[in-house]
């Protein structure tokens, strides 16, 4: 492949065999294997801490502190982590835009977040109080974000755009394992909550080690750091939709996309509950039925998370991709809106697994090629994953809304397709990729 290939300015060859700005330049050569594998483990370390935590031991814990406001004490919680979540990722993908160390602009914050989370979690299982719990869990979320922000923005600073959808791929098939090696976690420790948070931090630290020997992370030049100023530093994380349009509407997409998402799966208990009456219609206690359908979906996005990612790459294409998994994971919740039954259940998880899976792959691709800038890929991408943490504040307001004043879960399902088909509509606004 010639310089001339690749869709985009062309980069400076200097840059690239040598010069100055190496960090900048407009990566040409493949990744190789054991580079990827280091990024997809980070992933699923990040992912492991983070949702063994969320979806069980930090609801043990808080039960453990008092029982009869546990629901309160979770909400102020992760609510604080969620609040943390969006100002720390854009804030230490910037950190590591304007790092000049001797070990590359993203491996130090890989490794400082992976320690500060790590020293939290530990941290965590002695909690005095409720207070001291969500302040841990606030610098578990600091920790977790400097490194997802960190390694996300590896894959642009090393990863051509060839092969970007492929790498994506393989980077959420490390997201959605860490996340059900969260739940063996939890679940192993049967109740145990201070030992399932030692565990998360060992499996945090352990996921960073390969990536740390062989991340080929590049130096920024002193010289290529552009003078400090704190006016113009806040003033970055605000990308003019008027100037860089394409970036805007690929955030606005990722948005409606997510939120979508997250009305699907917010009340899957209580649908299982309530409306299919799983324990009265198949003898299944509904908790034991959110286990398989979260499974099932786990299953097939890790599936078409892969093979999304390569055929984007192959086809050379990502648009048609993510508006075909957007359409696909409308349809999953109209399947549950209008068969709310256990069959359609299983359906609709498979479903949106398949849709899910190939749109967090072939999206992720399609938004390293709108980035304004080189230099700050790591702030910008932090910017880009607000529309990934807004959702979990949007969506349980719109859904409480359409469940008990407007319809109930037929209208909350036939709603969340509406905003994700929105998403894929969008999607063609975006006119720098095909």
């Amino acid at each position: 492949m010639s310089l001339s290939d690749l869709p985009g300015p062309v980069p400076d060859p200097a840059a690239i065999h040598g010069g100055t700005a190496t960090a900048l330049a407009e990566p040409v050569d493949r990744v190789r294997p054991l580079w990827v594998t280091g990024v997809v483990l980070v992933n699923l370390g990040i992912n492991a801490a983070f949702f063994g935590p969320l979806r069980v031991l930090l609801g043990q814990q808080a039960a453990h502190f008092d029982e009869g406001q546990k629901e309160a004490i979770l909400a102020l919680v992760t609510g604080c982590g969620a609040a943390v979540s969006m100002v720390a990722n854009p804030l230490f993908g910037a950190f590591s835009d304007r790092t000049t160390s001797r070990f590359g602009r993203r491996v130090p914050w890989v490794l400082m977040g992976a320690i500060l989370g790590a020293v939290a979690l530990v941290a965590l299982a002695g909690a005095p109080n409720v207070a001291v719990m969500a302040f841990l869990w606030c610098l578990v979320q600091a920790g977790a974000n400097a490194m997802y922000a960190a390694i996300t923005a590896a894959v642009p600073d090393r990863v051509p755009v060839p092969q970007r959808g492929t790498v994506g791929g393989l980077a959420a098939m490390g997201q959605t394992v860490g996340i059900l090696v969260g739940a063996v976690i939890a679940a192993v420790v049967a109740g145990n909550f201070a030992a399932g948070y030692w565990v998360c931090a060992a499996a945090l630290l352990a996921g960073v080690v390969l990536y740390l020997f062989k991340s080929d992370d590049q130096p920024l030049p002193q010289q290529e750091r552009p003078p400090f100023s704190l006016w113009q530093f806040i003033k970055g994380f605000w990308v003019s939709p008027k100037r860089y349009p394409d970036f805007a509407w690929a955030w606005l997409t990722r948005l409606l996309v997510s939120t979508g998402n997250h009305m699907i799966t917010l009340y899957l208990l209580f649908f299982l509950s309530d409306i299919v009456r799983l324990k009265e219609t198949q003898g299944i206690e509904p908790e034991f039925g959110v286990l398989v359908l979260t499974g099932l979906y786990a299953v097939t996005v890790i599936l078409t998370s892969v093979l999304g990612g390569r055929l984007s790459d192959r086809m050379g294409k990502r648009k048609p991709l993510v508006i075909a998994s957007s359409v696909i994971i409308a349809a999953a919740s109209l399947i549950l809106a209008f068969a709310p039954t256990w069959i359609g259940g299983l359906a609709g998880a498979a479903v949106l697994g398949i849709g899910f899976g190939a749109y967090l792959a072939v999206d992720f691709a399609l938004i390293t090629q709108v980035l304004p800038t080189a230099l700050d890929r790591g702030r910008d991408l932090g910017v880009i994953n607000i529309a990934n943490s807004l959702p979990q504040v949007l969506a349980p307001a719109i859904a409480f809304v359409f469940v008990q004043f407007w319809g109930g879960y037929v209208s909350l399902y036939v709603a969340a397709a509406v905003i994700g088909l929105l998403g894929a509509v969008f999607v063609v606004k975006i006119k720098s990729v095909d």
